[in-house]
């Protein structure tokens, strides 16, 4: 049997997502090997969780190394920053020069500047998916149709996600800005389906929440029939999530982090949005 050795440049790359943990003082090393298998992948994630992250990086780096040409769509920008961040690239910028153009806060850039930099490298296109914090508010505000997005969603999708979204905000949210806030995750996963929509042809690669890749209720189901067919949403879990809505699960340790209702509990809770 023949064993392959990766070379040294691929593995201090995944090192550099490793070293992004340090600080947080648990740096787990992936358990498994993740392989990307159809031509469209919609790739979850637990925003801060390095072993995920270093995980999901081999992953897209083998693709990669077998010749195929993905496109990179990132939750982490905006769609509106597509302008920036192509003329970085044009401008021969480097991964730190395209997150410096079009990237916002709110991210941990030291995750994705390797997924940046291999798509670089590979000469793969970089795709902005998100909806800004904006253009969700006017979708709050004003419904999904005035930014463009498909209205006609079903109340059960709906009510999905307000409940997550109440859930996840520790009872200081009331219903009603969790149903408007259930609006604006419809906009970014319609969002998100389209930019894979438009790069399914020569195959895509999705980064985003595990929420958004979601078979139930994110975006996979925005994505036309011939697209699903091509595609598997994998939800990259923690150890102890049970949710099971993707074509397929992949468990990693859970980051030690601080229980987040604490200081939630202990601010005012926040008005209504008008």
């Amino acid at each position: 049997m023949t064993v392959l050795t990766p070379p040294v440049s691929r593995l201090r790359r995944i090192a550099a997502v490793f070293a992004a943990c340090a600080a947080l003082g648990a740096c787990a090393a992936p358990p498994l090997q993740l392989q990307l298998q159809r031509p469209v992948v919609l790739l979850g994630e637990v925003h801060d969780n390095a072993a995920a992250h270093a995980l999901r990086l081999a992953a897209f780096e083998a693709v990669l190394a077998r010749g195929e040409r993905p496109a990179l769509v990132m939750e982490q920008f905006d769609r509106e920053r597509q302008g920036a961040l192509d003329a970085a690239r044009a401008a021969g910028g480097d991964a730190a020069a395209l997150i410096a153009a079009a990237g916002g806060p709110g991210w941990n850039w030291d995750f994705y500047r390797p997924f940046v930099a291999a798509a670089l490298r590979a000469g793969v296109p970089i795709v902005a998916a998100n909806v800004s914090r904006a253009d969700a508010r006017v979708v709050m505000r004003e419904g999904l149709a005035a930014q463009g997005f498909d209205a006609d969603v079903p109340a059960a999708v709906l009510d999905v996600l307000a409940g997550e979204i109440e859930g996840s905000h520790c009872g200081q949210l009331d219903a009603a800005t969790a149903r408007r806030m259930a609006l604006a995750q419809v906009a970014r996963d319609q969002s998100m389906a389209r930019a894979l929509e438009a790069h399914a042809g020569g195959g895509a690669v999705l980064l985003a929440g595990n929420g958004h890749v979601r078979t139930d209720v994110g975006a996979p189901r925005w994505l036309s029939a011939a697209t699903r067919a091509r595609s598997e949403a994998i939800g990259v879990v923690e150890a102890g999530d049970a949710t099971t809505a993707f074509d397929r699960r992949v468990e990693v340790p859970r980051q030690p982090r601080p229980d987040p209702c604490a200081a939630m509990r202990a601010a005012p809770a926040a008005p209504a949005a008008r």
